[in-house]
């Protein structure tokens, strides 16, 4: 486990560039060698003391205390957030998380920070697989080499060989005693602040056309409003409520064990996405929502509500399909209006949809894709 207080983040300074201009009366011979080694002197200070430089080309970032701000500079060409962004996630406090390829990015306001200190155990960068917050508002993160928590100004990262089962982390959920459960490529297991326990599932399937390379892959981790925590597997989707683990695909009569919970509606309806189609489970009743006339491919990804109650789900990677209660209608992409491939759809506490993957990261207004790069829009 690394622990990073603020103190031991590094700062890095970038020497400004100074352009001075010369007329017809004045040449660069005027201008002594002490005068330039003092302006050079001070500029170096000045920098190193925290002070941004706008019009420095060449200084496109700064150090805060948990990371790198992206700076607004003029006539600075758009960057994306990353060329992948795998997932978002809005805390308590309406700060904007991204996971993406380069790591974790944070939006406070107008605000986007680089989270640098979430790093692998040989310092190398991560990728961000899935963010959470728990009770007591801390920000976890499950990425490529383990797992990481963020509390204020500290981040903390834990790898395999501080008891994980599997540095490759997959998705993260907690319960309602505010222990950490972890999924991974090699199964789950539990963190209650001092201790990694691994927990037990049935053995699944492997499926390399869907890059699974484990009979112990967890993909999903979620809890539920009634505090029912549900595990979705290559082995199943599973329920976990008073030390009892059903398997709930098995009795919904899912054939397929690839099998995923995408999220809970505003009447409590959980949304269930697999390799056989889209259904929904209320109260124990099972409701297969896609039918034949949609070519499942792959499968159904990520699930979403919008603010008018209609249902946005990705289909076969590409696809975009809503389903207003009665009618499954595709969302006709076009090369002018295109979005990314998309990894999820959420929906933030605005009610703005955001659509996330590859090429970046996208929010729908008004029936078409706007670009989300680091400098906005917000």
């Amino acid at each position: 486990m690394t622990f990073m207080p603020a103190k031991y983040w590094k700062s890095e300074c970038t020497k400004p560039t100074y352009l001075i201009k010369k007329n017809k009366k004045e040449s660069m011979s005027l201008i002594t060698l002490k005068t330039l080694i003092f302006i050079c002197l001070t500029t170096l200070i000045s920098s190193c003391n925290g002070q941004e430089y706008r019009n420095d080309p060449g200084n496109r970032s700064i150090q805060t205390s948990i990371g790198t701000q992206n700076s607004i500079l003029v006539n600075k060409p758009k960057e994306q957030i990353s060329q992948v962004v795998r997932m978002m996630f809005q805390d308590s406090k309406g700060n904007i998380w991204f996971g993406a390829e380069n790591g974790a990015w944070k939006l406070t306001g107008q605000t986007l920070i680089h989270i640098d200190s979430i790093k692998s155990e040989s310092g190398k960068g991560v990728t961000i697989k899935d963010i959470i917050e728990d009770k007591d508002g801390t920000i976890w993160l499950g990425h490529t080499d383990g797992i990481s928590s963020i509390k204020g100004e500290t981040v903390k990262n834990y790898y395999q060989s501080d008891g994980l089962i599997s540095h490759a982390v997959w998705c993260i959920g907690s319960d309602d005693e505010g222990k950490i459960w972890i999924g991974t490529m090699e199964g789950a297991c539990i963190f209650d602040g001092n201790t990694f326990s691994n927990f037990e599932l049935p053995l699944g399937i492997k499926d390399t056309t869907v890059a699974v390379s484990s009979d112990k892959m967890i993909n999903k981790i979620f809890r539920d409003r009634k505090g029912i925590l549900w595990i979705a597997s290559n082995a199943g989707l599973f329920s976990y409520s008073n030390n009892t683990l059903t398997n709930v695909s098995k009795k919904m009569g899912i054939k397929t064990n690839f099998v995923s919970i995408g999220f809970e509606d505003k009447a409590e309806v959980l949304w269930i996405s697999s390799k056989e189609g889209l259904y929904t489970l209320n109260d124990g009743v099972t409701k297969k929502i896609t039918d034949s006339n949609i070519e499942i491919g792959k499968g159904i990804g990520s699930i979403a509500e919008d603010k008018d109650g209609k249902i946005w789900f990705v289909v076969n990677q590409h696809y975009l399909y809503t389903y207003d209660g009665k009618e499954i209608t595709e969302f006709r992409k076009s090369e002018e209006n295109k979005g990314p491939v998309v990894f999820q759809i959420y929906k933030d506490q605005s009610e703005r949809m955001w659509f996330v993957g590859y090429g970046g990261a996208y929010r729908l207004e008004n029936d078409r894709f706007i670009n989300i790069t680091k400098d906005g829009p917000w």
